[in-house]
């Protein structure tokens, strides 16, 4: 991950000069499910109301070569708005996991479950897991759950990380929802959501606004990352100022992650163990 600055870069899909997903492409995942690679990402026709996830398949062994084949729009049967999927497996069912609105208007930003068929495909309606409803979760406009991603601590408890709050302001953060031992994934009365969030500003370590984050193992597998992206000045909002980070984080007693606070930029860390 620290080499990622010396690496050539491929274009694996350039957006078409009209359509459904012409315009503002945002937050794409790569996955590798049942030995091919799938590229996740939202995209409109320039109006934002009509955001949606969309996917791309590889059936390459390596993911810089073959071709990369559009699988088309990926949505439950109500259709909204839709950005920041992304895909798990629990128990032998897949799942898929995104921040959506719950009508047709602007507003409020809410993350949503769904099984999944096959990694394109949605069977079923979906269900909502998590609203706004702290106010660490309400900073700006609008409300804000969304960038959902999976992690399953050392005992094997599925937990979901996400951002809440407008990624707008310097108090965007990280959320925690924990799936109860036994429990459904779409069953809403069988997550948990943490009171407080999980990850959060350090301005004296220029960090504003920390979220949309990630995770991966380093390359010996012994160490956990977290990998999200942060202002270094108060007030720039969420535009092309963010920059990414990287830092390793542990498990509490309880098996839950702890974060710690933001390292400061320009502060000298051990590479990720096997690097």
């Amino acid at each position: 991950m620290t080499e990622l600055r010396n690496v050539n870069p491929q274009t694996i899909w350039s957006a078409p000069a009209s359509g459904s997903n012409s315009r503002n492409v945002w937050a794409p995942e790569i996955h590798f499910i049942n030995n091919k690679w799938y590229a996740y990402y939202a995209a409109d026709d320039g109006n934002n109301a009509n955001h949606r996830m969309f996917v791309l398949e590889n059936s390459s062994a390596d993911p810089l070569g073959g071709p990369w084949v559009s699988k088309g729009k990926i949505t439950d049967p109500t259709d909204k708005w839709a950005i920041d999927g992304t895909v798990f497996e629990h128990n032998g069912q897949m799942y898929f996991l995104w921040s959506g609105w719950e009508g047709d208007v602007d507003g409020r930003q809410d993350i949503f479950i769904a099984r999944m068929s096959d990694p394109w495909t949605i069977q079923g309606n979906r269900v909502m897991i998590s609203t706004p409803t702290f106010d660490w979760e309400k900073v700006g406009y609008p409300d804000v759950n969304e960038g959902p991603q999976i992690i399953k601590n050392p005992a094997g408890r599925v937990l979901l990380v996400y951002s809440a709050s407008f990624c707008g302001t310097d108090d965007y953060a990280l959320g925690l929802l924990t799936l109860r031992n036994g429990g459904d994934p779409m069953n809403p009365a069988d997550w948990t959501k943490s009171p407080t969030p999980v990850f959060t500003k350090n301005p004296s370590a220029s960090a504003y606004g920390p979220g949309h984050n990630s995770f991966f193992k380093s390359p010996d597998g012994t160490e956990d990352w977290i990998i999200y992206h942060a202002n270094a000045q108060s007030g720039q909002g969420c535009g092309d100022m963010r920059s990414p980070r990287i830092q390793k984080f542990t498990w509490n007693a309880d098996g839950t992650p702890n974060f710690g606070t933001p390292v400061a930029i320009n502060t000298p860390i051990p590479k990720p163990s096997g690097e």
